[in-house]
């Protein structure tokens, strides 16, 4: 592709600009080549026509999606307005300091404190890759680390930059990273004192100047020492070209080094009383520059920090005072007067006062002083010659003394510094951090300018090459072709200045000579380089200067003071006086004996950047600038030893303004700090790589469907770029990147670009189409309306006049008569049908509705069969359900009920002892009973008695009355007028007859009724009985399915209790046959019912026949036509009581005068034999209910038998389980044959005499049948009233016999079950963790069983009180075997959690229960320590650190749980509270224990958070779930290369995955449900902090594609929550600033509405976070904008009312507070058994 064709319209370019340096402007019209001139639209609107020629077009601007990259490489154009745009987008819009640029990091000074160095930030960079993150000095460093623990390389990072860039501080952050990430393990804090090197440094070093506050005055490189394991060990420093002129000299603004300032400001103190010193505007030293204070600095604060450091570092009181003598001594040796005596003389008074102090303070003779300053002496061969100076060489010599005093002093304290950080041992590896001046170019620029340049070439030159050898590292490892790359190599200047007869090595030789001028040095450079050298050049305007062509940019050195400086001379006079000082440290500083090298690591062989002064001859002196190469020189010896990382600083503007950009300075700054080299370099080769990866993802809308159909990615890239770019050579194809050119990435966003647009012009081309579409559709129904009205009323105003009007009115008139007659027929005709219509349709409807009622109805009915059928299955199921829940929650209470069966089985031997004397009631009863029967009897013989003689008496009225019959006969004659006279008197008397009659068969049938009610309501009760035996009937198959279950699980019962179950089976056998008894109690019924009935009827029959015998003559018709009909209507169906009426009526004839008295009669005795009756009745009740709560207590026993022997019938199952038990099989055996055979007597006894009582109750009820047979008229009284009894009596017989049916079922279901279970025997055998639950239960159900017979114990059972004996000198062992040794994966350890906490507490209570203060306080200790060394034994095993938290625990709440104390034992059985510590309050230990669990759980919360924190990031953030959302955009040189398949990367299942594997673990060993939300807590809020920490330092992280992948994975995380059931955990709230960043990415950021929506919704994020995600938010694609900085300080507007935190980062370190929560133990200690894998044989159970 031709260049020409980059140049097409709309495209942007940059031109030059006088005062933004470059600006921006569109191209309007397509170039062509050839064209003269390019036609451009500037950003204002205004048309530009640009002059250009083919080889000079103007460079072009990069797409809008490479602006604002991390790395300048990754730009598609590299040239300089590209760079300072990129620059200016990341600096003064998105606030981002630190931009790369290669293998440069540049910092831009922001002149403002940001939150950006916290140690949160360098956790956050510790063990990244360095291209993963945003640039940052900590990423520079922790790559040079990491390479340097990788490669066991040393490393260097040279920070550099102009005066005010920021160097200092770069250099001070990257030098607390590394203390920071490599602590060293040792106390003698290596990292504090390395760093405290600094203050010290800056103190004497630094000075403010016009353009920095805290300028370095010199170079400093500081090596860092690091051990085998990349530990700090200590450091050592080397300074260069200290400006030793700013002790005595500083330009307007500017100030001496800081030190001075900050002794003048503490001088009051009475430490510094004896210097004699006052404020600093009092020493000529430090008011030179007029202003000696710094806005916002408090000197004498600096100077307490500066005493701080000092001691830190390990220099005593009297060191520091020594120093602070000599700085005091140098500011009085300033205001030193020396006066004019005569032309060329001075003098020093030897009254001055500060040269009184000055000589006090170093020790020096005064006068001496005063004479050397203003004389020198001269030493030729043949004499020596004292020369008095003039005023201003006196001046001159008494500043270089100063300068000197301050150089040695300077030089002296890195030296100490030095010894301070020296380090024993051998030094492994190092990192040097070269703090040093960059490139500089002033008005004036002299000797020290001179130097830093020439340092700076030197640094220049190795910064090439460096470069170059990487690029070329990078075409081999990539197999690319290599090209040799043309770049500046400015090897000619330093030829120049260092080469033989160059600059340097002329002027050291004009210092030699003894009248050697700079003018003479300047000529002699004229002489040999003036057009000799290009690099060399003359000034046209000035013969004291020379100018030298920089690799920055051209400087001119004025030569004035260039060998006064390079000399650096003191005269030997005052040499000699300083040497002869009483002062130590003062006489030290001249000595002529070497100062010995500082020591070096073994690595590369270093001299000292000190060179040895020698002897001051007059052949040979060292000069300043001869030591400054040889310093130099050993400098790039270190530097090309190491592997260098490069820092260039950046000031962006001299106001010191913060965000402020001003492009003149920068680009000044980027010419002469290499970062354009470094561009210029890669422009020229393949500046653009790309993964494969990257490639197909961002261009895939560019391949075809036939491309993306191979299935190699790389090879479908490959396709791609020989279709898209035809010229081959501008892009290689490398093992894992793609090479581009300068400007091919832009050609393929350009393709992309228009790949995209011309899509969105399909679309909308498709949509505007169909809206104009309906729109024109619209249109034209709206025109073919108004069309059809206009063209209808033209039509009538054409056809209107006078005749038309007349005839359209006729036809009108006869239209309306025509169509009214035609409409009214079809009307009717209509309506006649739809009459007929909605007749049939509402019979058919009406006949539909009822079929539809009906079937609704018979649906209702079925339906609710259905639902009741259905009902009753989910009943029944849920019924089974709950009897399987019943079954499960028994077995689990089974224990709790086997603990509280003590005090029933007392209970029951009370109650056997109240049933035994209830006995001895009850045949009393039964004896009264009988008594009361045989008065019955004989009550009932009178009654007999009574009626045969009655029954006689009537006989013989009989008699009587027939031989009266004949006088009767006689009589009739008259009784038939008194009949006559008294007809209507017996009509009245017949009535009342009747009544009576009525009356007494009414009785008898309300009798009868009631007998019936009686009887339904006995059978009722009976019924109810009955469904409650049905209801033990259903708890005996629970129970005997649970029997089932257990003897499914146990060997055959024992032979002992088969006798016991078949008794108990026959007790239980009448439970089957009470629903016989039932229908044969109905059948009863209805037997007394007919016989009722029957008697009834022969009553009536017997009546017949009497009055028919009597009355056989009587006339019927002749009766019935004298009753009324009111007397008819009282006649039965079947005439009986018209017969008695007829026979009553004869009867009445003859028996007149008898009638009434012998009827009272027969009343007075029938009430009698009814009163009787009733009583009878009332005695036979009492009989029953003291039956039926003899049987209710029957029954009771039975129960409570049958339920203890159920129970017992467990034992022997249990014990065959059991193997540790065999030995207690036969007591047990034998100990409940013998309670069975004692339990069978006892409960036969009772029985026997119940049945003997019952037999005897049946005979009496026999008899007394028996007897009421014989008399006819009282037996239909009687009978319902005998019935009642008799039944009761039955009821018990046949009772006893369903019990021994059901014994006899029972014992066969046992026989079967036994066989079915011996199957089982080796199944069960092998169920280990069953044998401590079973031993609790055997052990339970032994005592109960011993208890519920009151028989005494043998003597082998035990009763165990829940403690542990061992002997003291077994405690070592018992805490080697149980702490120390005890591995948390074995299966009985797992079994109950917190065994070995049971253990040591049954240990403690057996301490306590012998008061030995001495043996408890030996084991809680022992205890404590093993823990704690099991504990740091394995600090990184989260399975044993999981194991002992929850052993601690339980252990703690065990204390709690048997202190005794009130808030503790409310949950205790009676027997946990017996086991209570009696004699000693162990609080202290609690406490103890509970800072020993809090450690256990910091360091399993590390070790889980260790795991789990190289996971987060690549889950979280790198790794992309949703399909259709990456962004892959280019990378620069810094981003790590990747395959097409990384499949080791990390994913969200991976967080999830680890996050189960903790959760397991704590789940298997027992940890409390409490502790285990606040760990998960605690998780949760590490992988949103890190998160997020991870987003707010990656600009490319920021997008709103990503913001909906975090959301995507925080749903994830809320799943997983919800699986686990721990959505009360609170963990789902620490992600809630983490789903605010995430929406925040996603959500409109344009208008003020938004900006007052992100105030209010982000309540979890600080001001500072959400203003850095703005001004981060990175668009993926072109359709994406930026977010507009206005909108980003209308958000800042409205949160600048928060009162939140100023940090950005989250604390991952930070730790919610624990609670441990008591939860008692729910074990009896007395059932604790140990399992034999403890190996604690030695321990016995009490």
């Amino acid at each position: 592709m031709a260049v020409a064709e980059l140049y097409a319209q709309y495209n942007r370019v940059w031109i030059p600009d006088p005062e933004e340096v470059w600006k921006s402007a569109e191209i309007a019209k397509d170039y062509r080549v050839g064209d003269q001139v390019l036609r451009l639209l500037l950003e204002d609107g205004t048309e530009l026509d640009y002059p250009v020629d083919p080889g000079s077009l103007p460079p072009l601007r990069n797409p809008d999606i490479l602006v604002g990259e991390n790395d300048l490489t990754a730009l598609s154009y590299l040239h300089e307005p590209a760079v300072l745009h990129n620059l200016r987008i990341r600096f003064a819009e998105s606030k981002l300091i630190y931009t790369y640029s290669g293998i440069i990091l540049v910092a831009m000074n922001p002149y403002k404190q940001l939150p950006i160095y916290g140690d949160a930030i360098i956790h956050a960079y510790s063990g990244q890759n360095m291209g993963d993150m945003d640039p940052h000095i900590f990423a520079v460093a922790e790559e040079a680390y990491k390479q340097m623990a990788r490669n066991n390389r040393n490393q260097s990072i040279i920070v550099s930059g102009e005066s005010g860039a920021g160097k200092t501080v770069s250099a001070r952050y990257a030098m607390r990273y590394f203390a920071t990430v490599s602590k060293s393990s040792s106390n003698a804090h290596v990292e504090e004192k390395v760093l405290a090197s600094n203050p010290i440094t800056e103190a004497v070093g630094n000075a403010k100047t016009t353009r920095n506050d805290n300028s370095s005055r010199f170079g400093k490189y500081t090596e860092i020492s690091f051990d085998e394991r990349n530990q700090i060990i200590g450091a050592n420093m080397r300074t260069y070209l200290l400006e030793k002129s700013r002790v005595v000299f500083q330009s307007e603004n500017e100030r001496n080094y800081h030190i001075f300032y900050q002794l003048c400001a503490s001088a009051q103190q009475s430490e510094f009383k004896h210097l004699k010193l006052g404020s600093a505007e009092e020493f000529n030293y430090t008011r030179m520059g007029g202003n000696t204070v710094i806005e916002g600095v408090d000197d004498r604060a600096d100077m307490a920090e500066t005493q701080k450091t000092f001691t830190l570092l390990g220099f005593k009181k009297d060191f520091q005072m020594d120093v602070f003598k000599i700085l005091a001594a140098i500011l009085h040796l300033g205001n030193v007067q020396v006066t004019t005596v005569g032309n060329e003389r001075s003098a020093v008074s030897e009254d001055d006062s500060h040269l009184k102090v000055f000589c006090e303070l170093l020790g020096l003779e005064t006068i001496k002083v005063a004479q050397w300053l203003c004389n020198r002496k001269i030493v030729t061969s043949s004499e020596t010659v004292v020369k008095p100076m003039t005023r201003p060489q006196a001046i001159n010599a008494r500043d270089a003394l100063a300068k000197k005093i301050y150089a040695h002093l300077f030089d002296f304290i890195v030296e100490r510094i030095n010894q301070a950080l020296h380090f024993s041992g051998k030094q492994h590896t190092f990192i040097g951090v070269l703090d040093i001046y960059g490139f500089e170019t002033f008005d004036v620029n002299s000797f020290e300018q001179f130097c830093i340049n020439y340092a700076n070439e030197k640094l220049q030159q190795q910064f090439n090459l460096h470069v170059f050898k990487l690029e070329q590292e990078e075409y081999m490892k990539e197999d690319i072709p290599w090209t040799l790359i043309d770049f500046y190599d400015n090897q000619p200047v330093i030829d120049l200045i260092e080469a033989k007869m160059g600059i340097l090595e002329l002027l050291d030789e004009e210092c030699l000579l003894p009248h050697g001028t700079d003018e003479n040095w300047l000529q002699k450079l004229y002489n040999n380089f003036v057009n000799k050298n290009s690099l060399f050049e003359k000034p046209r305007m000035s013969n004291s200067s020379f100018i030298i062509q920089h690799f920055a940019d051209k400087v001119e050195y004025q030569c004035e003071g260039f060998l006064e400086k390079n000399r650096d001379t003191v005269y030997d006079m005052l040499v000699e006086v300083l040497r002869a000082s009483k002062f130590h440290l003062c006489a030290a500083f001249f000595q002529e004996s070497p100062v010995p090298s500082s020591p070096f690591g073994a690595m590369i062989t270093v001299k000292s950047a000190k060179q040895v002064i020698k002897p001051n001859t007059k052949h040979f002196r060292t000069t300043v600038g001869n030591k400054f190469r040889s310093s130099l020189f050993l400098l790039m010896e270190t530097l090309n030893a190491t592997t260098p990382h490069y820092v260039r600083c950046i000031k962006p503007n001299d106001e010191k303004l913060p965000f402020e950009f001003d492009s003149k300075r920068i680009v000044q700054q980027l010419r002469a700090c290499g970062v354009l080299e470094t561009i210029r370099i890669s422009a020229q080769s393949y500046p653009s790589r790309w993964t494969y990866l990257e490639f197909y993802s961002r261009y895939g809308v560019l391949m075809t469907q036939q491309e993306l159909s191979l299935s190699d990615k790389k090879e479908v890239c490959k396709v791609v770029l020989h279709r898209l770019i035809q010229d081959s050579n501008q892009y290689q194809f490398g093992r894992t990147k793609i090479f581009f050119r300068a400007g091919q990435v832009a050609y393929l966003e350009k393709l992309r670009l228009d790949k995209l647009r011309q899509g969105c012009i399909v679309i909308q081309k498709h949509v505007r189409g169909w809206l104009q579409r309906k729109k024109f559709l619209r249109e034209r129904r709206a025109a073919l309306t108004i069309q059809h009205y206009f063209r209808g009323q033209q039509t009538v105003r054409k056809a209107i006049t006078a005749t038309a009007l007349k005839e359209a009115w006729a036809a009108i008139i006869l239209q309306k008569h025509c169509r009214g007659y035609l409409v009214r027929n079809l009307y009717q005709l209509i309506r006649v049908a739809t009459i007929t219509i909605q007749a049939h349709t509402r019979g058919f409807l009406a006949r539909r509705r009822y079929r539809k009622l009906l079937q609704e109805h018979k649906a209702v009915i079925l339906q609710k069969y259905a639902r009741a059928w259905l009902a009753r299955r989910r009943f029944q199921n849920i019924r089974r359900f709950v009897l399987n829940i019943q079954l499960t929650y028994r077995v689990q209470r089974l224990q709790k009920k086997l603990e509280d069966q003590n005090r029933e089985n007392h209970g029951l031997v009370e109650k056997l002892t109240s049933l035994a004397a209830l006995r001895v009631g009850d045949l009393e009863k039964v004896q009264r009973l009988e008594a009361e029967l045989e008065k019955a009897a004989t009550h009932r013989h009178s009654y007999e008695e009574k009626g045969r003689r009655y029954r006689d008496s009537m006989e013989e009225r009989v008699s009587k009355l027939q031989k009266h019959n004949a006088e009767l006969e006689s009589q009739r004659e008259r009784a038939e007028q008194m009949l006559q006279e008294r007809t209507e008197e017996l009509k009245e008397k017949m009535d009342q007859l009747t009544r009576q009659l009525f009356d007494d068969v009414q009785k008898e049938e309300r009798q009868r009724l009631l007998l019936e009610k009686s009887f339904e309501l006995k059978t009722q009760a009976y019924e109810k009985e009955i469904e409650s035996l049905r209801e033990e009937i259903k708890a005996l198959k629970d129970e005997r399915t649970q029997l089932h279950q257990q003897l499914e699980e146990g060997r055959v019962t024992s032979d002992s209790l088969k006798g016991e179950v078949a008794r108990l089976s026959k007790q239980a056998k009448t439970i089957s046959e009470f629903e016989k008894e039932i229908e044969l109690l109905q059948a009863q019924k209805i037997d007394v019912e007919k016989h009722v009935q029957s008697q009834k009827r022969e009553m009536r029959e017997r009546m017949s026949e009497v009055t028919k015998q009597l009355l056989e003559s009587y006339d019927i018709e002749d009766v019935r036509s004298r009753l009324s009909v009111e007397d008819l209507e009282h006649l039965n169906e079947d005439g009986e009581l018209w017969f008695a009426y007829e026979g009553l009526k004869k009867a009445t004839r003859v028996l007149e005068s008898h009638f009434q008295s012998q009827k009272d009669c027969y009343e007075k005795e029938i009430e009698g034999l009814n009163f009787k009756v009733v009583h009878l009745s009332q005695e036979i009740n009492h009989l029953q209910k003291l039956f039926r709560e003899e049987t209710d207590i029957n029954e009771s026993i039975r129960h409570e038998v049958t339920r203890l022997t159920s129970e017992n019938m467990m034992i022997p199952d249990f014990k065959q389980q059991i193997s540790e038990l065999e030995r207690q099989k036969q007591d047990l055996e034998s100990r409940l044959k013998e309670q069975a055979e004692k339990m069978e007597g006892k409960l036969e006894e009772p029985f026997s005499h119940l049945n003997r009582g019952l037999e005897e109750e049946g005979r009496q009820g026999k008899a007394v049948e028996a007897q009421s047979e014989t008399h006819p008229e009282g037996k239909e009284r009687l009978v319902g009233k005998t019935q009642e009894p008799q039944e009761a009596i039955k009821f018990p017989k046949k009772q006893a016999e369903a019990e021994e049916e059901m014994e006899s079922i029972l014992r066969q279901e046992a026989s079967r079950l036994s066989l079915e279970n011996r199957d089982l025997e080796e199944e069960l055998d092998m169920k280990d963790r069953m044998i401590r639950k079973l031993q609790d239960q055997v052990k339970t159900l032994t005592r109960t069983i011993e208890k519920a017979n009151s028989v005494p114990l043998p003597s082998g059972s035990r009763e165990y009180l829940g403690m542990l004996e061992y002997k003291k000198e077994d405690e070592a062992k018992l805490i080697q075997n149980l702490i120390l040794d005890l591995k948390p994966r074995g299966v009985v350890v797992n079994m109950i959690p917190g065994l070995p906490a049971h253990i040591l507490f049954m240990c403690v209570r057996y301490a306590d229960s012998l008061n030995d203060a001495n043996m408890l306080k030996s084991l809680m200790n022992s205890a404590i320590n093993g823990i704690k060394h099991v504990v740091k034994e394995h600090f990184e095993d989260l399975e044993m650190l999981s194991f002992w938290l929850s052993n601690t625990c339980h252990f703690l709440n065990c204390l709690k749980q048997y202190s005794g104390e009130e808030e503790f034992t409310k949950c205790n059985s009676p027997q946990q509270n017996k086991n209570c510590l009696n004699n000693f309050d162990l609080t202290e230990y609690r406490q103890i224990l509970s800072d020993v669990a809090i450690r256990i759980y910091h360091q399993f919360i590390l070790v889980m958070e260790n795991n789990l924190q190289p996971i987060i990031v690549p889950g979280m953030l790198e790794y992309e779930s949703l399909q259709g959302i990456s962004g892959l955009k280019p990378t620069g040189f810094r981003k790590r290369s990747s395959s097409i398949d990384d499949t080791d990367a990390y994913t969200m299942t991976s967080i999830l995955q680890q996050l189960s594997y903790f959760y397991s673990t704590m789940c298997q060993n027992g940890l409390d449900p409490e502790i285990v939300r606040q760990a998960v807590k605690q998780l949760f809020y590490l992988i949103g902090a890190v998160t997020l920490n991870s987003l707010l330092l990656r600009k490319d992280m920021c997008s709103c594609r990503k913001g909906m992948q975090i959301r995507c994975n925080i749903s994830f995380l809320e799943e997983w929550l919800k699986d686990k059931n721990l959505q009360n955990s609170l963990a789902k709230e620490t992600l809630e600033p983490l789903s605010q960043a995430a929406w925040l990415l996603q959500v409109k950021k344009t208008t003020d509405s938004d900006a007052k929506e992100i105030s209010q919704c982000c309540t979890s994020l600080s001001a500072v976070q959400i203003i850095k995600i703005l001004n981060s938010y990175t668009p993926i694609d072109d359709f994406e904008k930026r977010v507009n900085p206005s909108f980003v300080r209308k958000v800042q507007a409205l949160l600048n009312n928060r009162g939140d935190s100023s940090q950005l980062m989250l604390d991952t370190k930070y730790l919610f507070q624990v609670t441990f929560p008591f939860t008692a133990s729910p074990h009896a200690l007395e059932m604790t058994q140990i399992p034999s894998s403890f190996k604690l044989g030695f321990l016995r159970r009490l």
